[in-house]
């Protein structure tokens, strides 16, 4: 052949960027938990979190080169280029008919008269001139240069560079092609049939393999290869007016001026469409631009348009599978290395510990994203308390006394580091300061009367509509992470009601998702929080309730809810003997009242007024100080 092209395909490896700073894990894990809190799925939120860092932008830069591909370009290029070169044919026949003095007379006017009569259409014109003894060598080559254009064009369809390759192509360079497109079709047939061994698929190569720039290695990614361009080639043919498809097919019937590559091309596409029916073979698009491309150009912008919507689905999956290369080749280097990063955040976030898989396989905050939640809640919390103890300086048992004794395991006590010192000095004689747990001495404290507190949340639905789900989370995550790192010698349960109530761990709360139930089962909580109670007999006990309604809610005898609104006596008076029963047992209350509701107010108003409760009403950016300073204020 007169042309061959030998560049080889080389997969896209975006690299790190130098300068770029590592992936702000804690942003995002705070940003998954905000939507873990107003109960979306870990795996769901990740997916929202990383939307927003970068997928949302990538669905916009498709849209917009999908859009960009449509409006710049139209399909008619390859037959606008036909006619030029029909008219430069006939107008350089009748340059010829004119000069030549030596020509018949009839002769001549009988070639003026083909011409003067050739049909409008081109391809009909080219087909009525099938049979035309060009008397000018320059309209007999521009005549010809129309059937290999179709060729050409209809080639690099199919095969990326054809169109060039084959410009100025000699018969033996199409015998050539003619040859590779039956050998291929066989092949083809075989694999169809199950028969195609990769023995076949090396022979066919090592034949025809300079006319795949590519070089697949096998047999499933040559057909892949030609697959999607064929079915992108069905798509363009679909998008064309009838009369340019019509127009294309007289003229492809004439390729290279026989009939062959077009029944070779035919049977390659029906070949590729058996083996891949998936792919679509019958969409169209519409374009629109003023930019004219030839049948090759037009084929890969509706291969790259169908690409474009294939990443775009990609990108809308719950578990996006992005592939940098194809991000690369259609929106460039930079969106890929974006991409890559957002991967890298996603697995940074895997193998972070921030994550992990509870048994049911799917994703959840594990107790590391917990605590480091919980630390930063607690810290937005105490920043809003007025008057209270720093919790930094919490989590002693009480005051110091001056004295120290030897740690023991468990002890939160702050070390005496002089003598801890000291001691590991002495023991390994100066030598070397190497401490050891026997060396460890603690600052002795007073004893403080331990604490068993319950916290109950209202988990209605009425939270969510209103927008005080999360907020109530956080509450619960701070109160927890204060007490479980520096008041460890204290209990914690966490308790939630809405139809019924249950206890709960700091993990099952946060993650509970709210559910469109009716009731607000106060009851049903205030019972589990004397048990929890009666279990802590030696310890002082706080409760606190956090609520947006009245109980509408109470448990029978027979363990049902029994819900009623508005709320009935019956359910009234349950609540508050079981409010009795935990006062009984010593129990401080505080309720946290969330919305202003005159019937809301005035009966916990007179509950607080029955128990020696307080009744706080914060706002609901308050509220976790608001709960952690209530819990706070018994010591300090």
């Amino acid at each position: 052949m007169a042309k061959r092209f030998t560049a080889r395909y080389r997969r896209y490896t975006p690299g790190p960027d130098p300068l770029a700073p590592p992936p702000d894990l804690a942003k995002a894990v705070r940003a998954i938990a905000d939507d873990v809190m107003y109960g979306y799925s870990a795996e769901q939120a990740m997916r929202e979190y990383l939307r927003r860092e970068g997928y949302d932008d990538f669905l916009r830069q498709i849209a917009e080169r999908r859009q960009e591909l449509l409006q710049k370009t139209n399909l008619g290029g390859t037959l606008q280029e036909a006619k030029k070169l029909l008219d430069d044919a006939v107008l350089a026949e009748r340059g010829q008919l004119a000069r030549d003095v030596d020509m018949d007379d009839l002769d001549r006017t009988m070639r003026e008269m083909t011409l003067d009569n050739l049909p409008t259409s081109p391809a009909a014109a080219v087909t009525e001139l099938g049979e035309y003894d060009w008397a000018s060598n320059d309209a007999r080559e521009k005549y010809q240069q129309i059937k290999d254009l179709i060729g050409r064009e209809l080639l690099d369809q199919r095969f990326t560079g054809m169109k060039q390759a084959l410009e100025g192509a000699t018969d033996e360079d199409r015998a050539a092609v003619a040859e590779m497109l039956r050998d291929l079709n066989v092949l083809l047939g075989k694999h169809r049939a199950g028969m195609a061994t990769q023995e076949d698929f090396d022979t066919f190569m090592a034949k025809h393999g300079d006319q795949f720039s590519e070089q697949p290695r096998n047999i499933d990614e040559l057909v892949e290869l030609l697959a999607q361009r064929s079915a992108a080639a069905q798509r363009l043919l679909n998008s064309m007016t009838p009369e340019q498809r019509a127009e294309l097919m007289q003229l492809a019937a004439q390729a290279f001026g026989s009939e062959e590559l077009m029944n070779l091309v035919s049977e390659l596409d029906a070949n590729l469409r058996g083996i891949r029916p998936d792919l679509d073979w019958t969409g169209s698009e519409s374009f629109e631009g003023d930019g004219a491309m030839g049948l090759g150009d037009a084929t890969r912008a509706m291969r790259d348009l169908g690409r474009l919507d294939q990443l775009a689905d990609a990108m809308s999956a719950a578990r996006p599978e992005v592939d940098l290369d194809e991000v690369a080749d259609l929106l460039g280097k930079d969106a890929a290395t974006n991409a890559k990063m957002l991967r890298d955040l996603e697995k940074a976030l895997k193998n972070s510990g921030l994550l992990n898989k509870g048994e049911s396989g799917n994703l959840q905050l594990s107790p590391k994203a917990m605590r480091m939640l919980g630390k930063e809640l607690l810290g937005d919390a105490t920043t809003s308390l007025k008057g209270q103890r720093d919790s930094r300086d919490t989590g002693h048992t009480g005051e110091p006394t001056g004295a120290t004794r030897p740690w023991q395991f468990g002890d939160t006590q702050a070390w005496d580091t002089s003598r801890t010192i000291t001691n590991a000095l002495v023991r390994t004689g100066g030598s070397s300061i190497s401490i050891s747990p026997e060396d460890i001495e603690v600052v002795e404290t007073e004893a403080r009367t331990r604490n068993a507190v319950a916290l109950l949340v209202d988990t209605s639905f009425s939270l969510a509509m209103e927008g005080r789900w999360a907020p109530m989370k956080q509450t619960a995550l701070a109160l927890h992470h204060l007490i479980s790192t520096q008041y460890r010698s204290d209990e914690l349960t966490l308790i939630g009601f809405g139809r019924y109530a249950q206890t709960m761990t700091i993990e099952e709360l946060t993650a509970l998702p709210p559910i469109q139930e009716k009731g607000t089962n106060l009851h049903h909580a205030l019972l589990l929080a004397d048990q929890f109670f009666s279990r802590h007999a030696n310890m002082e006990r706080t409760l606190l309730i956090v609520t947006d309604g009245e109980p509408t809610s109470m448990l029978t005898d027979w363990g049902e809810a029994h819900f009623s609104w508005p709320t009935d006596r019956i359910t009234l008076a349950k609540t508050v003997q079981a409010l009795d029963q935990v006062t009984k047992r010593g129990a401080h209350t505080t309720f946290f009242r969330l919305v202003d509701d005159p019937g809301l107010v005035a009966l916990l108003n007179a509950m607080a007024d029955r128990t020696g409760a307080r009744v706080v009403a914060p706002d609901l950016g308050e509220l976790g100080g608001a709960v952690v300073g209530e819990y706070l204020r018994g010591w300090f």
